[in-house]
């Protein structure tokens, strides 16, 4: 699916949390034409039926292509789902070595499946539940503390995750820059330390961290309870 020209812009479906970072970073060092559609997740603007059929999960970030596969649209949701097919389009950020490929795959779905829920679930019982239960706030405090131990055990010696900079390093980044509110001392990981300078130098990355929201669409979860009630409170509907 290489493709190295975009006539029209992508549609990115985005919140400013770390996952909606991922996608703008991402179309920012690919340097393509994109525009940006708000979706206010405190509101449930991703409960509109229309938010729904481009992502069934309910959850940004999500795109929709205009130029997909054999030229028709096609929309994508889940940032590591994007982050790939971004990459295999334009042929960037994502090595074409199969062995080189295996490994930016297995940090990509490590932050997926670890790196990413188990920080979102220590920010939720340390900062937003409104009872804090000292064993929960523990699990997942150590277990963030744990994972921070991996990331700087596989930065030792090199500039990026998986070696050549790649959509592991931008789907890991933005989840790292909370480490204050996740309790965690980067002093004690200097390599992650100096990867993130290393990466918030990258003008494309300044740019995905800075997208900006309408004042009207902006959110402070910690004390907007309403918000809170819209995130944490759903069941099927």
């Amino acid at each position: 699916m290489l493709m190295t020209t975009q006539t029209q812009p992508i549609q990115l479906y985005y919140f400013p949390t770390p996952n909606g970072h991922k996608i703008s970073i991402m179309l920012e060092e690919l340097g393509v034409p994109y525009s940006v559609h708000p979706v206010h997740i405190g509101k449930g603007d991703q409960f509109h039926p229309d938010f729904l059929t481009i992502s069934p999960n309910n959850k940004i970030p999500a795109i929709l292509d205009p130029e997909g596969p054999d030229g028709k649209s096609i929309s994508v949701f889940e940032s590591g789902a994007i982050l790939k097919y971004l990459a295999e389009k334009f042929d960037k950020f994502y090595p074409t070595d199969p062995r080189a490929r295996v490994k930016v795959d297995e940090w990509l779905f490590w932050q997926m499946g670890g790196f990413g829920p188990m920080l979102g679930q220590n920010h939720h019982f340390a900062v937003y539940a409104p009872e804090k239960i000292p064993y929960a706030i523990d699990r997942y405090r150590n277990e963030t503390h744990r994972l921070y131990g991996v990331l700087n055990r596989q930065l030792e010696g090199r500039d990026y995750i998986a070696g050549e900079y790649s959509i592991a390093d931008m789907a890991t980044l933005s989840w790292s820059l909370g480490w204050e509110r996740q309790g965690i001392d980067l002093a004690e990981f200097p390599n992650i330390a100096a990867w993130q300078d290393r990466l918030k130098a990258r003008p494309a990355v300044a740019r995905g961290l800075a997208v900006p929201l309408p004042e009207d669409e902006k959110m402070d979860l910690a004390t907007d309870k309403d918000a809170q009630n819209v995130l944490f409170n759903q069941r099927a509907r």
